[in-house]
């Protein structure tokens, strides 16, 4: 164990494959653990430098080590990929990671701290709620074109005119139509109501987490890589 220098990490959704160097760069360890055995082993190794793969779960597992006293780097697949020796496999993809990760010009992504990753998560469900919106629109404009009944593009013609369309009996919509308007209505408005919940939700996070909106301004979150100074 005194002698790992560097290990790298390829991390998976059931084991991951360990790969240890000394200073030389020489493989000394080579092992499969579960994922359930990854903090308890890595807490029983001298504090060490360790490669990972940015990844889905990867700010999470790097927290993990980080934790325990070791440096930890993630890194872009792309950058990591000229350093895997032979046939693609798991070890050979660890080996190309405790590899990278030395090189003193290699390009690592920062490592997201909790807050940071709710604040994603947030954004991700919020830009999929505005999705459904925009959708939602679209599809009462073509419904209702369809009766002759023309609106305004946007969500907010869509929101102003659904109930004077509902109130005017004059129009020609049948009891069944004008049921099923009522319905995606009311969908609508839950969506949108939906969409005020997460801007609630993230201004509060962003409040507890001071570094958060800097971060998110200048691309952070579009997965922005910095060179290690």
């Amino acid at each position: 164990m005194t002698t790992i220098h560097t290990i790298g990490i390829d991390i998976s959704k059931s084991v991951f494959h360990v790969i240890g160097t000394n200073r030389a760069g020489r493989i000394v360890l080579r092992k499969v653990l579960k994922r359930s055995e990854v903090r308890h082993y890595l807490a029983n190794v001298p504090n060490c430098l360790i490669g990972m793969k940015a990844c889905g779960g990867s700010s999470y597992w790097a927290r993990e080590p980080q934790g325990l006293g070791h440096t930890v780097k993630l890194m872009d697949a792309r950058y990591v990929k000229p350093y895997v020796k032979g046939n693609k496999n798991d070890f050979n993809d660890a080996e190309a990671l405790a590899e990278a990760v030395r090189r003193p010009t290699m390009r690592f992504v920062p490592i997201k701290s909790v807050a940071q990753q709710d604040i994603q998560s947030i954004h991700r469900v919020r830009s999929g709620l505005v999705r459904q919106r925009t959708a939602m629109g679209n599809q009462l404009h073509g419904l209702l074109g369809e009766y002759g009944i023309v609106m305004p593009v946007g969500v907010a013609s869509v929101r102003r005119r659904i109930p004077q369309i509902l109130e005017d009996a004059q129009n020609g919509l049948s009891t069944a139509m004008r049921k099923l308007l009522a319905e995606l209505y009311h969908r609508l408005v839950h969506v949108d109501e939906s969409i005020k919940q997460s801007n609630k939700h993230l201004e509060f996070v962003q409040q507890q987490d001071e570094v958060s909106a800097p971060m998110h301004r200048c691309g952070f979150w579009a997965g922005h890589c910095y060179r290690h100074g």
